[in-house]
């Protein structure tokens, strides 16, 4: 292969792996058009997002909106739940918290399909219950791979007493695949750039200087004191 067969070779294959990048990136995830969403207050259901509401817990009239983007798979969101949980459900009648889903799937393969597992949950109003067995069980299922990682989150599925049949349809339904990609690209406008984040009514926190229990919770403390909540 002469030096201009060479040159003509490798435009052309640049050019193909190009386009299969791109048409893998919109496949993954379609734009989706979140400019006029405010990404601080809570989302209600709406075609975007695949007549999934935000999933919120405590005082949804509260003055403080506290909002996460979590990855299932992702071990510091791990790490992080129990904290979570402990503090939420501490403040649940005075702060309004939000999750919302950010699966990095280019690290955690199997996230997505977690994130898919909490939403068919709660389409038949078990989310918060299948969102904390995702994160307790979190060891158990984040090396599995096809129908081994499928199995298990069926059996989670049982045990909450779901629909099966109904659950395994949901779990592949265009509904729960939109809500994932609306919360990644609420995410992304809100500047996202790792998990888990945390906002304070709309306010990234910076988690290495709130770590702790202690400290991220008397800095929500102090803004449901300065909202007078």
């Amino acid at each position: 292969m002469n030096k201009i067969t060479w040159i003509i070779f490798s435009i052309v294959t640049f050019g193909l792996l190009t386009g299969l990048i791109v048409y893998t990136k919109m496949t993954e995830s379609p734009a989706i058009d979140v400019s006029k969403v405010d990404t601080a207050v809570f989302l209600k259901a709406s075609k975007q997002n695949g007549n999934i509401a935000d999933h919120s817990f405590g005082k949804a009239d509260s003055k403080v909106t506290f909002i996460e983007y979590g990855d299932y798979q992702c071990p510091p969101c791990g790490s992080t739940y129990p904290t979570i949980k402990k503090i939420t459900t501490d403040l649940k009648d005075r702060l309004h918290f939000i999750f919302r889903n950010f699966p990095i799937s280019t690290s955690h393969p199997n996230a997505k399909a977690a994130a898919g597992t909490a939403e068919a949950a709660g389409l038949q109003g078990k989310f918060w219950e299948m969102h904390d067995k995702i994160y307790e069980s979190q060891d158990e299922w984040s090396d599995l791979t096809g129908t081994r990682r499928t199995d298990v989150f069926i059996g989670y599925a049982r045990k909450l007493g779901l629909d099966i049949n109904q659950f395994k349809l949901d779990l592949a339904s265009s509904e729960v695949t939109s809500k994932i990609n609306f919360d990644i690209a609420v995410g992304q406008k809100a500047k996202v750039n790792a998990t888990p984040s945390f906002y304070l009514n709309g306010k990234k926190l910076d988690m290495e200087k709130l770590t702790g229990e202690s400290a991220l919770k008397d800095a929500i403390e102090a803004e449901l004191k300065k909202a007078g909540e």
